[in-house]
């Protein structure tokens, strides 16, 4: 065992206590030396997104992944460490059910009350109330909310257009409550819905959504195309490197549409 061997698997342990708030596993197995030492020491340190722009991702790929320890795990450290409040962590399941489906994201929710309350029992608090879902900060009239979606859709997906209201996917669902009511919710910020949107869609298979989404956090400005970068790495750690593969293809074709509109128009207002 080489000195650099033993120097990575150190900074691995203490990140991984860092970031997990519980100690390193202590065992030698390949998969848990490769956890350490690559995951830990070297992508969770990575100067390209925060400590806490990472939990976003983690937790996306985990929750999807039906991984029982991880999910738990991730939960507990993001809400331990205090990188995220209770408050941002519902929202992240809320975001996640949309993107990622209601089962999984029902699994979620149960893990995060569960671990929630672990922590409360360890400081030894009482679990405080749930913040209140009421009043929400978008328009109850049936037509005004419908008028919301249709601008925060053009909004957040950088386009200058939006679905017709014509079958209940579109008007129901699209307009009126996943841009109607949800990316407009202050629970959580838009570049932090970004990084779970991109995880979702990467992982989902789903051609024209992973498309769309990188292209609008590009365009946005909301992530950078060095923090796209490292998104892609990220997720490649925790969802796999064919599926990170796919979604690097993409976020190089977007990064070059993205640039030549930028240039365009730059000359436009020139």
């Amino acid at each position: 065992m080489t000195t650099n061997h033993n120097d990575r698997l150190e900074r691995g342990e203490n990140v991984f206590a860092d970031v997990m708030t519980f100690p390193a596993p202590d065992d030698h197995t390949p998969a848990t030396a490769g956890l350490l030492e690559f995951v830990f020491a070297e992508v969770w340190p990575r100067p390209g997104l925060t400590r806490r722009e990472r939990r976003f991702v983690t937790l996306a790929c985990v929750a999807d992944a039906d991984a029982e320890t991880p999910l738990r795990d991730h939960v507990y450290g993001a809400l331990n460490s205090g990188d995220l409040s209770i408050v941002e962590m519902r929202e992240t399941v809320l975001h996640f059910a949309v993107y990622a489906g209601w089962p999984k994201a029902s699994r979620f929710n149960m893990v995060v009350d569960e671990q929630w309350e672990r922590i409360q029992r360890e400081r030894g608090l009482q679990v405080p109330p749930p913040e209140s879902l009421l009043p929400l900060g978008t328009p109850s009239d049936p037509e005004e909310r419908l008028a919301v979606g249709e601008q925060a859709f053009k909004d957040v997906n950088c386009l200058p257009y939006a679905p017709l209201r014509d079958n209940p996917y579109q008007g129901a669902g699209i307009l009126n409550f996943v841009f109607g009511e949800m990316w407009l919710r202050p629970g959580l910020g838009m570049k932090e819905r970004r990084l779970v949107t991109v995880a979702c869609v990467a992982f989902q298979d789903a051609p024209y959504p992973i498309l769309s989404h990188v292209y609008a956090a590009l365009k946005s400005r909301d992530i950078s195309f060095d923090e796209m970068d490292e998104l892609a790495l990220h997720f490649a750690a925790y969802y796999g490197w064919p599926k990170a593969s796919h979604l690097n293809q993409v976020i190089g074709e977007q990064k070059q549409r993205v640039t030549e509109e930028w240039a365009a128009d730059a000359q436009a207002a020139s």
